[in-house]
Protein backbone atom coordinates (compact mmCIF):
# COMPACT_ATOMS: atom_id res chain seq x y z
CA UNK A 1 0.00 0.00 0.00
CA UNK A 2 1.40 3.70 -0.90
CA UNK A 3 0.77 6.65 0.66
CA UNK A 4 1.39 10.52 -0.05
CA UNK A 5 3.16 10.83 3.46
CA UNK A 6 3.93 14.71 3.97
CA UNK A 7 7.28 16.07 4.91
CA UNK A 8 8.15 16.28 8.78
CA UNK A 9 6.99 18.52 10.56
CA UNK A 10 9.32 20.71 13.26
CA UNK A 11 7.45 18.69 15.85
CA UNK A 12 8.19 15.12 14.09
CA UNK A 13 11.77 16.63 13.29
CA UNK A 14 12.19 17.46 17.23
CA UNK A 15 11.05 14.31 18.62
CA UNK A 16 13.55 12.67 16.31
CA UNK A 17 16.14 15.04 17.59
CA UNK A 18 15.99 13.65 21.04
CA UNK A 19 15.99 10.00 19.83
CA UNK A 20 19.67 11.14 18.31
CA UNK A 21 20.33 12.94 21.78
CA UNK A 22 19.38 9.55 23.07
CA UNK A 23 22.11 7.85 20.78
CA UNK A 24 24.74 9.95 21.29
CA UNK A 25 24.50 10.15 25.38
CA UNK A 26 24.22 5.74 25.04
CA UNK A 27 26.46 5.63 21.60
CA UNK A 28 24.43 2.66 20.98
CA UNK A 29 20.66 1.84 20.07
CA UNK A 30 18.11 0.50 17.86
CA UNK A 31 18.10 3.29 14.93
CA UNK A 32 15.39 2.07 12.56
CA UNK A 33 13.16 0.66 14.79
CA UNK A 34 12.60 3.98 16.74
CA UNK A 35 12.54 6.41 14.16
CA UNK A 36 8.92 4.42 12.86
CA UNK A 37 6.84 4.39 15.64
CA UNK A 38 7.61 8.25 16.25
CA UNK A 39 4.05 9.95 14.70
CA UNK A 40 1.92 7.12 16.59
CA UNK A 41 3.39 8.19 19.91
CA UNK A 42 3.28 11.52 18.93
CA UNK A 43 -0.35 11.28 18.16
CA UNK A 44 -1.25 9.21 21.46
CA UNK A 45 0.53 11.39 24.02
CA UNK A 46 -0.32 15.04 22.09
CA UNK A 47 -4.16 14.13 20.75
CA UNK A 48 -5.65 10.49 22.47
CA UNK A 49 -4.68 9.52 25.77
CA UNK A 50 -5.62 10.36 29.17
CA UNK A 51 -2.80 11.02 31.31
CA UNK A 52 -0.97 12.82 34.04
CA UNK A 53 3.30 13.39 34.23
CA UNK A 54 2.81 14.45 37.57
CA UNK A 55 0.58 11.66 38.73
CA UNK A 56 1.98 8.64 36.60
CA UNK A 57 0.00 6.11 38.65
CA UNK A 58 -3.12 7.81 38.01
CA UNK A 59 -5.77 5.02 38.19
CA UNK A 60 -8.01 6.26 35.73
CA UNK A 61 -5.31 7.42 32.87
CA UNK A 62 -4.85 5.63 29.43
CA UNK A 63 -2.10 3.19 29.20
CA UNK A 64 0.25 2.83 26.59
CA UNK A 65 2.94 -0.28 25.99
CA UNK A 66 5.36 -0.52 23.43
CA UNK A 67 5.98 -4.21 22.96
CA UNK A 68 8.58 -3.79 20.48
CA UNK A 69 10.70 -2.24 23.69
CA UNK A 70 13.88 -2.29 21.74
CA UNK A 71 12.39 0.90 19.75
CA UNK A 72 12.17 2.51 23.38
CA UNK A 73 14.03 5.61 22.72
CA UNK A 74 10.87 6.60 20.63
CA UNK A 75 9.07 6.18 24.04
CA UNK A 76 11.83 7.84 26.33
CA UNK A 77 11.42 10.64 23.38
CA UNK A 78 7.67 11.22 24.03
CA UNK A 79 7.74 10.97 27.72
CA UNK A 80 10.87 13.47 28.68
CA UNK A 81 8.97 15.86 26.53
CA UNK A 82 6.04 15.35 28.64
CA UNK A 83 8.55 15.63 31.48
CA UNK A 84 7.58 12.60 32.66
CA UNK A 85 11.37 12.85 33.66
CA UNK A 86 14.06 15.41 32.78
CA UNK A 87 15.16 15.14 29.47
CA UNK A 88 18.91 15.10 30.15
CA UNK A 89 18.01 11.65 31.44
CA UNK A 90 18.65 11.22 28.07
CA UNK A 91 22.73 11.84 27.88
CA UNK A 92 22.87 9.29 30.32
CA UNK A 93 20.74 6.41 27.91
CA UNK A 94 22.70 3.01 28.72
CA UNK A 95 24.59 4.60 31.18
CA UNK A 96 24.79 2.96 34.97
CA UNK A 97 23.75 6.10 36.69
CA UNK A 98 21.05 6.61 34.01
CA UNK A 99 17.36 5.26 34.43
CA UNK A 100 16.98 4.58 30.91
CA UNK A 101 18.22 1.16 29.66
CA UNK A 102 17.85 -0.64 26.31
CA UNK A 103 14.55 -1.63 27.02
CA UNK A 104 11.97 -0.33 29.03
CA UNK A 105 11.48 -0.74 32.48
CA UNK A 106 8.32 -0.41 34.78
CA UNK A 107 8.64 1.35 37.85
CA UNK A 108 12.14 2.39 37.04
CA UNK A 109 11.16 4.86 34.40
CA UNK A 110 8.08 7.11 35.19
CA UNK A 111 5.62 6.52 32.26
CA UNK A 112 6.50 3.08 31.42
CA UNK A 113 3.68 1.12 31.70
CA UNK A 114 5.49 -2.58 31.27
CA UNK A 115 8.62 -3.92 30.84
CA UNK A 116 8.88 -4.89 27.18
CA UNK A 117 11.87 -6.17 24.57
CA UNK A 118 11.04 -9.97 25.29
CA UNK A 119 9.01 -9.92 22.21
CA UNK A 120 5.97 -10.52 21.98
CA UNK A 121 4.31 -10.32 25.50
CA UNK A 122 2.89 -6.69 25.32
CA UNK A 123 -0.37 -7.47 23.74
CA UNK A 124 -0.90 -10.06 26.64
CA UNK A 125 0.00 -7.36 28.97
CA UNK A 126 -2.67 -5.36 27.05
CA UNK A 127 -5.37 -7.82 27.32
CA UNK A 128 -5.06 -8.09 31.12
CA UNK A 129 -5.41 -4.40 31.16
CA UNK A 130 -8.18 -4.28 29.62
CA UNK A 131 -9.78 -6.80 31.35
CA UNK A 132 -9.18 -4.97 34.86
CA UNK A 133 -10.09 -1.57 33.56
CA UNK A 134 -13.78 -3.49 32.31
CA UNK A 135 -13.73 -5.21 35.95
CA UNK A 136 -13.52 -1.78 37.45
CA UNK A 137 -15.71 -0.27 35.61
CA UNK A 138 -13.09 2.03 34.45
CA UNK A 139 -12.55 4.16 31.02
CA UNK A 140 -9.47 3.49 30.63
CA UNK A 141 -8.22 2.58 26.81
CA UNK A 142 -4.79 0.17 26.70
CA UNK A 143 -2.94 1.26 23.45
CA UNK A 144 -0.02 -1.32 22.37
CA UNK A 145 2.57 -0.66 19.80
CA UNK A 146 3.95 -3.96 18.13
CA UNK A 147 6.51 -4.28 15.61
CA UNK A 148 5.77 -5.96 12.50
CA UNK A 149 8.68 -8.75 12.73
CA UNK A 150 7.58 -9.34 16.54
CA UNK A 151 4.54 -10.56 15.33
CA UNK A 152 6.23 -13.31 13.96
CA UNK A 153 5.79 -14.67 17.87
CA UNK A 154 2.62 -17.17 18.58
CA UNK A 155 1.88 -15.37 21.95
CA UNK A 156 0.76 -12.47 19.70
CA UNK A 157 -1.90 -14.53 18.76
CA UNK A 158 -2.92 -16.23 21.38
CA UNK A 159 -3.54 -12.81 23.57
CA UNK A 160 -5.34 -11.92 19.97
CA UNK A 161 -7.86 -14.65 20.68
CA UNK A 162 -7.92 -14.37 24.15
CA UNK A 163 -9.08 -10.46 23.20
CA UNK A 164 -11.86 -11.11 20.60
CA UNK A 165 -13.52 -13.69 22.47
CA UNK A 166 -13.82 -11.18 25.76
CA UNK A 167 -14.51 -8.17 23.02
CA UNK A 168 -12.15 -5.86 24.29
CA UNK A 169 -13.16 -2.60 22.65
CA UNK A 170 -11.16 -0.81 25.24
CA UNK A 171 -7.79 -2.38 23.59
CA UNK A 172 -6.40 -0.92 20.44
CA UNK A 173 -3.57 -2.79 19.05
CA UNK A 174 -1.14 -0.78 16.70
CA UNK A 175 0.93 -2.67 14.29
CA UNK A 176 4.20 -0.52 13.52
CA UNK A 177 4.45 -1.98 9.76
CA UNK A 178 7.55 -0.78 8.67
CA UNK A 179 8.44 -3.92 6.33
CA UNK A 180 11.74 -4.42 8.04
CA UNK A 181 12.66 -6.83 11.10
CA UNK A 182 16.63 -7.28 12.21
CA UNK A 183 17.45 -9.31 10.04
CA UNK A 184 15.42 -8.40 6.66
CA UNK A 185 12.49 -7.84 4.93
CA UNK A 186 9.42 -9.31 6.40
CA UNK A 187 8.18 -10.79 3.24
CA UNK A 188 11.04 -12.97 3.45
CA UNK A 189 11.12 -14.33 6.45
CA UNK A 190 8.06 -14.81 7.38
CA UNK A 191 5.45 -12.64 4.40
CA UNK A 192 1.99 -11.44 7.03
CA UNK A 193 0.42 -10.50 4.34
CA UNK A 194 -3.00 -10.77 4.04
CA UNK A 195 -1.77 -8.65 7.51
CA UNK A 196 -5.77 -6.86 7.44
CA UNK A 197 -7.51 -10.24 6.93
CA UNK A 198 -5.03 -12.32 9.79
CA UNK A 199 -6.70 -9.29 12.36
CA UNK A 200 -10.11 -9.42 11.03
CA UNK A 201 -10.32 -13.65 11.61
CA UNK A 202 -9.29 -13.20 15.03
CA UNK A 203 -12.03 -10.80 15.87
CA UNK A 204 -10.56 -7.20 15.43
CA UNK A 205 -11.89 -4.45 14.00
CA UNK A 206 -8.93 -3.63 11.58
CA UNK A 207 -8.25 -0.14 10.07
CA UNK A 208 -4.79 0.30 7.78
CA UNK A 209 -3.27 4.08 8.08
CA UNK A 210 -0.65 6.26 7.23
CA UNK A 211 2.34 5.95 9.87
CA UNK A 212 4.04 9.13 9.32
CA UNK A 213 0.87 11.19 8.57
CA UNK A 214 -0.39 13.15 11.93
CA UNK A 215 -3.85 14.00 10.73
CA UNK A 216 -4.60 10.54 9.16
CA UNK A 217 -3.42 9.23 12.64
CA UNK A 218 -5.52 11.86 14.27
CA UNK A 219 -8.38 10.67 12.07
CA UNK A 220 -8.30 6.95 12.80
CA UNK A 221 -7.76 7.18 16.58
CA UNK A 222 -11.06 9.25 16.97
CA UNK A 223 -12.79 6.48 15.58
CA UNK A 224 -11.61 4.36 18.04
CA UNK A 225 -13.03 2.09 18.94
CA UNK A 226 -14.45 0.83 15.32
CA UNK A 227 -16.57 -1.49 16.95
CA UNK A 228 -18.26 -1.35 20.16
CA UNK A 229 -18.21 -5.18 20.10
CA UNK A 230 -14.32 -5.77 19.74
CA UNK A 231 -11.21 -4.72 19.93
CA UNK A 232 -9.30 -2.58 17.80
CA UNK A 233 -6.47 -3.06 15.25
CA UNK A 234 -4.46 -0.35 13.48
CA UNK A 235 -2.37 -1.41 10.46
CA UNK A 236 0.48 2.10 10.58
CA UNK A 237 2.54 1.82 7.47
CA UNK A 238 5.70 3.07 8.54
CA UNK A 239 9.05 3.76 7.10
CA UNK A 240 11.93 1.88 9.02
CA UNK A 241 14.48 4.73 9.96
CA UNK A 242 12.16 7.82 8.88
CA UNK A 243 13.66 10.81 8.86
CA UNK A 244 17.39 10.15 8.80
CA UNK A 245 17.39 9.35 4.80
CA UNK A 246 20.83 6.92 5.29
CA UNK A 247 18.84 4.55 7.61
CA UNK A 248 15.40 4.68 5.75
CA UNK A 249 14.82 1.37 4.29
CA UNK A 250 17.91 -0.12 5.15
CA UNK A 251 18.31 -3.01 7.97
CA UNK A 252 21.83 -2.54 8.72
CA UNK A 253 20.64 0.47 10.38
CA UNK A 254 18.21 -1.33 12.77
CA UNK A 255 20.89 -1.61 15.46
CA UNK A 256 24.01 0.50 15.63
CA UNK A 257 26.63 0.71 18.75
CA UNK A 258 30.18 2.52 18.91
CA UNK A 259 28.82 4.94 16.05
CA UNK A 260 31.39 6.98 14.40
CA UNK A 261 31.10 10.64 16.15
CA UNK A 262 30.14 11.87 12.64
CA UNK A 263 27.07 9.81 12.38
CA UNK A 264 25.21 12.22 15.04
CA UNK A 265 25.96 15.64 12.96
CA UNK A 266 24.67 13.51 10.11
CA UNK A 267 21.41 12.94 11.80
CA UNK A 268 21.26 16.11 12.96
CA UNK A 269 22.14 17.89 9.83
CA UNK A 270 19.14 15.60 7.99
CA UNK A 271 16.65 16.73 10.82
CA UNK A 272 18.06 20.45 10.73
CA UNK A 273 19.01 20.37 14.17
CA UNK A 274 21.88 21.46 15.93
CA UNK A 275 24.00 18.58 16.88
CA UNK A 276 23.78 18.93 20.60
Amino acid sequence: MQYNTPDLDDRSKYLRSLVVRGLKGGNRGHVGSSMSPIEILRVLYDDVMHYDPQNPAMKKRDRCILSKGHGCLALYALLADKRYFPVEELDRFCHRDGILGGHPEQNKVPGVEASTGALGHGLSIGVGMALAARMDRRDSRVFVTMGDGEINEGSVWEAAMCAGKHKLSNLIAIIDYNKIQSAGLTRDIQDLEPLADKWTSFGFAVEEVDGHNIEALRAVFARTPFNLEKPTAIIAHTIKGKGIPFAEGDPKWHHHSRFAPEIFQKMNDALGVSNA
